[in-house]
């Protein structure tokens, strides 16, 4: 998960990834702007959180929070 310190949706997407058991791998953009110019590279966007569950590329919290509301999440976290 693509992630800065300050990003209140970073926060509520580890939140809901820790109701599932899951701890994510944050990789920090803030500090460094390679790391942010490869998530934009990888993602096509610029803002924070990007998720990654695997190798698929969820989008933001809101993209995460929607998968949980249809009940899609617990599969996508099965497959890792």
């Amino acid at each position: 998960m693509y992630s800065t310190r300050i990003c209140p949706y970073c926060r509520m997407a580890e939140r809901l990834l820790a109701k599932k058991g899951v701890e994510p791998e944050k990789v920090m953009v803030d500090d460094n702007p390679d790391r942010r110019e490869e998530m934009a590279r990888r993602t096509g966007r610029t803002s924070v959180p990007q998720i990654f569950v695997g190798s698929h590329h969820v989008g933001g919290y809101v993209e995460l929070a929607e998968l949980e509301r249809d009940g899609k999440l617990d599969a996508l976290l099965a497959q890792t």
